[in-house]
């Protein structure tokens, strides 16, 4: 039998309450313990035990990461993820978890490989059902394999929309060049280009960037709006600056074809634009203070609305995670052109979203935040923010874009987004009941329903007409 690893975490314990302005009694009484306990837990003269674990898990999920036990206790973690699966029934105490893990780890590798795989299964079933559906369908989607930009996709999803090694090189490039500075200047980022032998020339017109490698010559479009412009001319830092490390990332990829390997090098390219323009601890630690409220964080950093939740969504450096939320992004047909999701939420891969989700509203109604309380059928709650956005064109021949961008977290999340303030996240009234697609949603009752899920039989009666004209059986 293993011996149980004592786990000391006074600073960070320490830290924690310090940063939500709570007193020792405030935080003992949340915990269930007495607050001299509390002060012993911080001196490091008592351990955590697995109750007490227990207990910051639930009243402080986004800090737990910080707090939890490093790569010693991995298997108990994962062992704790697996069994919160919604899908499985009651709760399983933590202190029976870490038992498991320690007398029984043999079992628990094979109960954490077995969920692993069954995840993996309900994925590849939600994606052939959707294929299925939309093939026979008329959605424009044939058979056959997947096209480049979805391999890139579904890269990013599988690195959990985090790569480690770039985000740190970029970390620190801007701590290089922007000093003292939150994020690079436009001047900083011009001097560090000049400083490495490229000219930089800004015009009316044309494409938003262009590189010449042979004249080692850049050109960017000075009628794009300051955050565009400012994203561009942080793309061609990184791409020189990082270069190494992306065509690295680029070629350890099994990806099928030429075309999907340069759609992986502009998204890695995007991805250390927005880490160096956004640095990954600074940035966590401004959206923690300031409980994600996107417009300050936008104002701080000098980015743009979408830049900002894009950049949320990769905020999963391990032991240094930001709050898990997904984010998305809908264009006025209802297609998802972005999305990635750290919580339980997962996005219909072919479509539109759940006409009932807040986006749509956002695309109609612009420049204006939308919040909403939803559940999916799985019965987990989440907290979504939506905000329609417009980007002008240059001309009256070329209508301006339109679309909105979503960003959401689980309701256990709420006390650390600022946009749960105003919901009553207790009612069963007010939670709007949404789903992944209508291929997919289990739901029997809804009245938006555009067709039925694929693998339901429906029943329809002739001499009865409600708002949808069919009943769903099975």
């Amino acid at each position: 039998m293993t011996t149980r690893q004592r786990l000391f975490a006074g600073k960070p314990l320490r830290a924690l309450r310090q940063r939500r302005g709570m007193r020792q009694a405030e935080m003992a009484g949340t915990l269930g313990i007495s607050a001299s306990y509390l002060s012993q837990l911080e001196n490091d003269e008592r351990h955590l035990t697995p109750a007490l674990t227990d207990a910051l898990r639930t009243a402080f999920p986004f800090d737990w990461a910080d707090l939890a036990p490093a790569d010693g206790d991995a298997l108990v973690r994962a062992l704790h993820d697996a069994l919160a699966d919604p899908q499985l029934p009651g709760d399983v105490p933590g202190e029976t978890i870490e038992r498991l893990a320690r007398q029984f780890p043999g079992f628990a590798e094979k109960f954490i490989a077995l969920h692993a795989l069954h995840a993996q299964t309900r994925v590849r079933l939600d994606m052939l059902d959707e294929t299925i559906g939309t093939s026979m369908g008329g959605d424009g989607a044939g058979g056959g394999g997947r096209l480049p930009w979805e391999e890139v996709r579904d890269w990013f999803h599988h690195a959990n929309n985090y790569v480690d090694p770039l985000d740190r090189a970029a970390e620190a490039l801007a701590a290089q060049i922007a000093g003292d500075d939150l994020s690079p200047r436009v001047q900083s980022m011009q001097g560090w280009l000049r400083h490495n032998g490229v000219s930089i020339a800004w015009n009316s017109g044309g494409p938003m960037r262009r590189f010449d490698p042979l004249r080692n010559h850049v050109e960017l479009d000075s009628n794009q709006p300051i955050e565009s412009g400012r994203f561009q001319l942080a793309y061609q830092v990184a791409a020189l600056a990082l270069s190494g490390p992306i065509a690295d990332i680029v070629a350890a990829t099994p990806l099928h074809s030429a075309a999907a390997r340069h759609l992986l090098t502009i998204g890695l390219g995007n991805y250390a634009a927005g880490a160096l323009l956004m640095p990954y601890e600074r940035f966590r630690t401004a959206a923690r203070e300031l409980r994600h409220d996107i417009d300050r964080l936008r104002l701080l950093f000098h980015t743009s609305f979408e830049q900002c939740c894009h950049r949320l969504s990769t905020l999963q450096r391990p032991r240094a995670r930001g709050i898990p939320v997904f984010f998305c992004r809908v264009d006025m047909a209802g297609n998802i052109t972005k999305r990635h999701s750290a919580t339980r939420l997962q996005f219909g891969r072919f479509g539109g979203a759940c006409p009932l989700w807040i986006v749509h509203e956002a695309v109609a109604i612009p420049d204006r935040i939308h919040v909403q309380l939803a559940q999916m059928p799985d019965g987990i709650r989440y907290v979504s923010v939506a905000k329609g956005l417009v980007k002008p064109s240059s001309s009256y021949y070329r209508p301006p874009r339109r679309y909105a961008v979503a960003l959401g977290c689980e309701a256990t999340h709420a006390a650390e987004f600022i946009y749960a303030d105003g919901l009553n996240l207790a009612s069963d009234d007010a939670v709007a009941q949404i789903g992944t697609s209508c291929r997919t949603c289990p739901r029997t009752t809804c009245d938006q329903r555009a067709f039925p899920p694929s693998d339901k039989a429906i029943e329809v009666d002739p001499m009865r007409r409600d708002l949808v004209p069919y009943r769903i059986v099975g």
